[in-house]
């Protein structure tokens, strides 16, 4: 029998868990003995700054998100300061300005996709609040002095939790950013090889092949999230962070590439020649070899090899079509950056100086995304706000302080897992509430104020809670139970232990954490067609505009890591076996890199005419690529191609290399012309004329 996620994690930890568990209660620990040495109002916010770094345990990851928290925290304390000395005589409109300013940092955390920056975003609005609210709730604390006490206490407390949390992650059972790197990259390594392999496999099934792709994006996105954070670790972490960036970057290239040549092969096996079947064949073996491969250095030298024996072939291959030619050029390129990507994961651990410095992966931004995760956030804040100007209860404060942190840090989950987080969530208060009143109430107020006593009873429910915070399935319940459970203890110097207080606070998180379930459960994201519609026309703009770049391949492949995420999550999410969106996505990215070799090839020969010519192509390519998501094909693509190679030829360029690109021409028709048919319902009459003229 199969126990549920949550029972499997109390009941069989294993050891990483049990040690995550334990430093984090050594944390937390030292958080609060800190925060009460040093005399401050309310320890247990550098418990609940303590809590949040441990999401992530891994040194690197634990520093960047210290320092995230920590400017977060001191540009939310600003923001709450200016609010107040602007707004303190009119308590109405300092809310309304508290709420803009949280709907903001939630609106701006969906335009970045690490955990980090998000939560950078969460602290500014949650100090902001705290320091808004706290002076609003105390008719004493109207003074400047006051204020600027207020927010420096808040600020120092979260940066205590930090700090701790931090020291404890790099001096005890520490885990490093490097590890999981290496464990990522070697697995995204492996899955490009089945894929590969897959792409060149006639026999091979599109959903075997979605599947991989699928897998391969997830761990490139993850790769290039953490990439950020190993700059913390060391002199060689700046090193590691470039590596892990080039090879997310070739990663791309190559699933660009494969899927011009495994189109071709499947959709126009007349045109395959013997000899490229048979290239197509040894290139597939060496691709399971690479997998197979012990090491980096065997799977360096077979690649290599690979390499080597591809530029025999191309040698012997000239009475071939133009486009067998083309893609057998293709297929060694495609070597190429294989090579680079072993080269890249070495990188990862030994320093190799000779790699290019890439861009990371970009978060795709839409202004529409951040509009609605900004509007949830400000109508949860607003529904607290609204009951504490009726009722002046502080339970409402903390209806308009947890759930905006919760609101920022779950905005971007998918729906169907933001569903079920956001319920696991409010089972981990519900359950967090009796637990906190019977330690707080039922034991700390009978027991002695040492501090060896408070931190006795406590670690109890602080082990368990942190045992769930260690695996992502029971994450949510981890933070439903410690967070809580801490607001309602309130560990501080002295301890005092009152009902009326405890269960106020625990009515307010209850009733906070249900509001932000049903305003995400009434508010939902935009339509998921919409979204996935405007992905692409942001891929067609991108298309146009990938000649104003230095370096087109890497600003390309950057824009467009997360972007095929999301619309493979889409497709996944919409239950659909077609997969259309998904790659219409790839065929995007196949037509940016068709883009870029084309421009490689020419570079020597562009002139004036050759130049307007060609900015007229791209701006054709982009429109037809949007067409043909549309379901239409554009017949001036195949017009302005011959233009263009009309143009080239006249330019000088050698007749095997005009050849060449002839084929690369046919390729991309044929693609589009493909792309149109699938998409609509019945074949484009200008499609099918353009299939009957090519044969």
């Amino acid at each position: 029998m199969t126990l549920h996620p949550l029972l499997a994690q109390l009941l069989m930890p294993d050891r990483s868990a049990v040690i995550f568990a334990l430093k984090g209660v050594i944390a937390m620990a030292l958080a609060v003995c800190t925060a009460m040495f040093l005399q401050l109002d309310r320890p247990y916010w550098a418990v609940v700054s303590a809590v949040f770094l441990q999401i992530r345990p891994e040194s690197g990851l634990v520093v960047e998100k210290a320092i995230c928290q920590v400017l977060g925290s001191v540009v939310g304390g600003g923001v709450g300061i200016l609010i107040l000395a602007v707004l303190m005589p009119y308590p109405v409109l300092a809310l309304a300005c508290l709420a803009l300013w949280v709907g903001l940092n939630s609106a701006a955390s969906s335009m970045v996709h690490s955990v980090n920056f998000i939560y950078a975003f969460a602290m500014a609005g949650v100090t902001a609040g705290l320091v808004v609210l706290l002076v609003m709730a105390d008719a004493s604390t109207t003074s400047s002095a006051a204020v600027f006490a207020i927010a420096k206490a808040r600020i120092s407390e979260i940066a205590i939790g930090a700090l701790c949390a931090m020291l404890v992650s790099r001096l005890l059972w520490p885990r490093r950013v490097k590890d999981g790197l290496r464990r990522h990259a070697r697995s995204a390594i492996n899955r490009t090889m089945d894929y590969l392999s897959l792409e060149l496999d006639p026999a091979s099934s599109h959903d075997q092949r979605h599947d991989q792709a699928d897998q391969i994006l997830e761990i490139l996105v993850a790769l290039n999230d953490d990439s950020s954070a190993v700059v913390y670790e060391g002199a060689e972490g700046p090193g590691r962070s470039r590596a892990a960036s080039l090879l997310c970057n070739k990663i791309l290239s190559l699933l660009a590439v494969t899927q011009i040549i495994g189109r071709f092969h499947r959709y126009h096996s007349e045109l395959v020649s013997p000899a490229f079947a048979e290239l197509l064949g040894d290139m597939r073996r060496h691709f399971r070899e690479i997998a197979e491969a012990d090491g980096f250095e065997n799977s360096y030298k077979r690649a290599q090899s690979l390499r080597r024996a591809l530029r025999e072939r191309r040698a012997t291959m000239s009475d071939e079509s133009a486009i067998v030619r083309r893609l057998t050029q293709t297929s060694l390129e495609l070597v190429s950056d294989l090579v680079v990507v072993l080269r890249a994961y070495n990188a990862l651990e030994n320093r190799d100086r000779t790699l290019l410095k890439t861009p990371r992966l970009r978060t795709h931004r839409d202004p529409l995304i951040g509009l609605v995760n900004g509007f949830r956030t400000v109508a949860v804040f607003l529904v607290g706000a609204v009951v504490w100007v009726h009722t002046a209860s502080p339970a409402a404060i903390m209806m308009m302080v947890m759930p905006v942190v919760f609101s920022i840090m779950f905005a971007r989950l998918p729906s169907a897992v933001l569903t079920v987080a956001l319920r696991r969530l409010l089972s981990g208060v519900c359950v967090a509430i009796p637990v906190a009143l019977f330690f707080g109430l039922g034991l700390l107020s009978r027991a002695s104020h040492d501090i060896e006593m408070l931190l006795l009873i406590l670690a109890g429910p602080y082990f368990v809670g942190l045992l769930l915070l260690a695996d992502r399935a029971t994450l949510p319940y981890g933070l439903g139970l410690c967070i809580p459970f801490t607001l309602i203890v309130q560990p501080s110097n002295p301890m005092t232990i009152q009902a009326d207080t405890a269960v106020s606070t625990a009515l307010g998180l209850l009733a906070g954490i249900s509001v932000l379930y049903w305003v995400f459960k009434l508010v939902g994201p935009p339509d998921r067609e919409v979204l996935q519609h405007r992905l692409l026309k942001a891929t067609a703009r991108d298309l146009e505009d990938i000649d104003h770049h230095e370096q087109p391949e890497h600003w390309f492949n950057g824009r467009m890591g997360e972007r095929l995420l999301r619309l493979a999550n889409y497709d996944q999410s919409s239950g659909g076996r077609d997969r259309s969106m998904t790659d219409l996505g790839f065929t995007g990215l196949n037509l940016g890199h068709v883009s870029i070799r084309l421009r490689r090839r020419i570079q020597a020969h562009r002139s004036p005419a050759v130049d307007a010519l060609l900015e007229q192509w791209q701006t054709v390519l982009a429109e037809t690529y949007e067409m043909s998501a549309r379901g239409q094909y554009n017949p001036e693509f195949r017009a302005i191609s011959a233009r263009l190679l009309n143009v080239i030829q006249a330019a000088g360029l050698a007749e095997t290399d005009v050849s060449t690109i002839e084929g690369l021409f046919e390729r991309v028709a044929l693609t589009l012309e493909r792309t149109a048919r699938t998409v609509a319902p019945e074949p484009p009459e200008t499609a099918r004329r353009g299939v009957a003229a090519t044969g």
